[in-house]
C-alpha cells in the first residue's frame, strides 16, 4: 500500500469534503419545493425581528435567501447551501418580486476550523449591475461584487457596496463577511421547478410561473417591501 504524501493530503481532505456535500445537493421537486418555503420562513423571521427592517430590503434589488448553509470542516474549510433569488421585475428592476430561481452557494476557506455550523443566510443586491452579473453566470463574492456585512435597522447606507450579507445563527440575524463566496444559478433545481432550459434571467424577469413555495416568497416580499425605494 502507498504511503500519501504530504502533497495528496490537502486534496483528499477536499475530495472527503465533496463527497460528504453531495447529498446535500441530491434533490426532487419536492425538497426544492420545501427550501422555498424555508426561505420564506427565514425571510417572516428576518421582517419580524427588525434586525434588517423592511426599508432596507426595499432598497434591494434582488434578494438571496440561503436557508441553513452548511460549514464544515476538517482541516480545510468550506460552505455550501442552495435557496432562492427573486428580482424586481421591469425595467431597471424598478417593479414588483419576481418568481424565485434558485442559486447555490459555496466556497473554501484556509485554516483549521472544527465542527460544523448551520446559518441561514441572506444577500441583498443592492446594485443594477451586480443583479445582472449574477444572472448571467457564476459570480465571486467581493471581486465580481463588491459586498459588506449588512447594517443593522438603525443603518440605512450601503456603503457603495455591491450587496450586502447578513447571517443568522441562534435567532439572531447580523452583517457577515462572505468574501470569497461564490454564487452560481442552480439549473438542475431551476428545471425541475420551471422547466429544463428555463434560465435564471427567464425566471426574474416573470417568464416563468411561481410554484406554489415560490408564490408564498413573492407575496411575502410584495407585501412588506412592494415600493422600491433608493
Amino acid at each position: 500500500m502507498k504511503t500519501l504524501t504530504k502533497r495528496a493530503v490537502p486534496y483528499l481532505l477536499i475530495s472527503t469534503l465533496v463527497l460528504l456535500a453531495l447529498p446535500m445537493w441530491a434533490a426532487d421537486k419536492a425538497s426544492d419545493e420545501q427550501t422555498l418555503r424555508n426561505a420564506a420562513s427565514v425571510l417572516q423571521a428576518m421582517l419580524d425581528s427588525k434586525d434588517v427592517p423592511a426599508s432596507v430590503v426595499a432598497k434591494a434589488d434582488c434578494i438571496v435567501i440561503l436557508p441553513s448553509v452548511k460549514k464544515f470542516a476538517v482541516g480545510i474549510g468550506g460552505t455550501g447551501g442552495r435557496g432562492p433569488m427573486s428580482c424586481r421585475e421591469g425595467k431597471n428592476f424598478s417593479g414588483k418580486w419576481s418568481p424565485p430561481a434558485m442559486y447555490t452557494i459555496g466556497g473554501a476557506s484556509a485554516g483549521l476550523q472544527l465542527g460544523g455550523t448551520a446559518s441561514d443566510i441572506i444577500l441583498l443586491i443592492m446594485t443594477s449591475s451586480a443583479a445582472d452579473k449574477i444572472l448571467t453566470g457564476k459570480v465571486k463574492v467581493g471581486s465580481d461584487a463588491t459586498a459588506a456585512a449588512g447594517p443593522g435597522a438603525s443603518a440605512g447606507m450601503t456603503g457603495g457596496s455591491d450587496i450586502l450579507t447578513y447571517a443568522r445563527t441562534k435567532g439572531l440575524f447580523a452583517g457577515i463577511s462572505l468574501n470569497g463566496a461564490s454564487l452560481d444559478p442552480d439549473g438542475d433545481a431551476n428545471g425541475r421547478l420551471y422547466g429544463q432550459g428555463v434560465s435564471s434571467q427567464q425566471i426574474v424577469s416573470g417568464d416563468a410561473k411561481a410554484t406554489p413555495g415560490g408564490m408564498n416568497l413573492v407575496n411575502l416580499l410584495n407585501s412588506k417591501a412592494s415600493k422600491h425605494s433608493m
